[in-house]
């Protein structure tokens, strides 16, 4: 069996973002992320692991998930343990008259190797004026 790219691992790592969140797994969400790990969303930092999972958490309680879409990833490996992502993003909320797009922009990441995978070390979210 070979082994999978690093461009293959930083894939999987941000179709486990939308997975996870969707699914409210946030024990395998929290482990996406770097211990250090910030979020930048709206002019908010949200620092650390923890918080991270925290702020999610919140943000998506059962009743408003929906489906996170992450399309056009632009990824480059920048060392042995660094790689950046470019990504846009739709995120379809559940209506009453089946989903529809509530959200969209861009996640600017920044990716390191941690445990045999790529996690998040920093991710920026830059929602486009809906």
């Amino acid at each position: 069996m070979t082994q999978p790219t690093i461009d293959a691992e930083v894939r999987r790592t941000l179709a486990a973002y939308c997975h996870t969140v969707d699914d409210g797994r946030f024990d395998d969400f929290e482990q996406l992320w770097a211990v250090d790990a910030i979020v930048e969303v709206l002019g908010e930092l949200i620092e650390g692991r923890a918080a991270i999972r925290y702020w999610m958490e919140h943000a998506q309680p059962p009743e408003r998930r929906g489906k996170h879409v992450t399309v056009n990833s632009e990824i480059d490996v920048t060392g042995a343990d660094t790689a950046s992502s470019v990504s846009d993003f739709l995120f379809f909320a559940r209506g009453e008259r089946g989903p529809r797009v509530t959200s969209s922009g861009r996640y600017l990441d920044d990716l390191v190797p941690l445990d045999g995978a790529w996690v998040f070390s920093r991710r920026r979210i830059v929602l486009d004026d809906v």
